[in-house]
C-alpha cells in the first residue's frame, strides 16, 4: 500500500529511488469517483517502472477547473483511496492547475498521462525530456470517466419525460 506524502517527502523519496536506479512513473489526475478506467489506467502506469507517484489536485483547485460542484469528494479521502491501491506508491497532493512544478521538481523517469491528451500538450512533457526520461500516453477507455458517470446519476436523479 502507498502512501500519501507532501512535496518535500515525495522529493527525498525519489532521491533514495534515483540512487538506487529504480525507474519512477508520475502521473496526476482529479480522482474524483475512482472507477475502473482509472484503476487500469493506474495499473498500466505502473507497469512502466519500479513505482508509481500519483499527483493528486487540491479541492481548490478542482473547483478552479471542473466548477463549482466538484470535487464530490475531498482531496485528503480521495488521496487516500489511491494510496490503498497497490499498484500506486506514492500519493502527493498539489494546489496548482497543473502539476508542471511538481513534475519539474520530481524529474520522474516516465511521465503519463491518458491517451486523450495531445503529446504536445502535456504538462511536464518538456521538464521530464530535458532530463532524459520519457512521456507516455496510455488509451483512452471510451465508457469510463468521471463526467459520463456523473451524467449517468443526474439522469436517475431526473429521468427524461419525469
Amino acid at each position: 500500500m502507498g502512501a500519501v506524502v507532501d512535496r518535500a517527502a515525495v522529493l527525498a523519496w525519489r532521491q533514495g529511488e534515483r540512487q538506487a536506479g529504480r525507474r519512477v512513473v508520475f502521473t496526476n489526475g482529479v480522482f474524483d469517483l475512482l472507477h475502473r478506467g482509472h484503476v487500469e489506467y493506474l495499473a498500466e502506469a505502473r507497469a512502466l517502472g519500479a513505482a508509481l507517484v500519483v499527483g493528486v489536485n487540491d479541492d481548490a483547485s478542482v473547483r478552479r477547473l471542473k466548477g463549482p460542484g466538484r470535487p464530490l469528494i475531498t482531496a485528503a479521502d480521495r488521496a487516500q483511496v489511491l494510496a490503498a491501491l497497490a499498484v500506486v506508491d506514492r500519493v502527493v497532493l498539489f494546489a496548482e492547475d497543473t502539476p508542471r512544478e511538481l513534475i519539474a521538481a520530481l524529474l520522474p523517469d516516465v511521465l503519463v498521462k491518458g491517451g486523450d491528451y495531445a503529446l504536445e500538450g502535456i504538462v511536464g512533457r518538456a521538464e521530464v525530456e530535458a532530463a532524459g526520461g520519457e512521456v507516455r500516453r496510455i488509451a483512452f477507455r471510451p465508457g469510463y470517466s468521471t463526467s459520463d458517470l456523473l451524467a449517468r446519476l443526474r439522469a436517475l436523479d431526473h429521468p427524461a419525460g419525469a
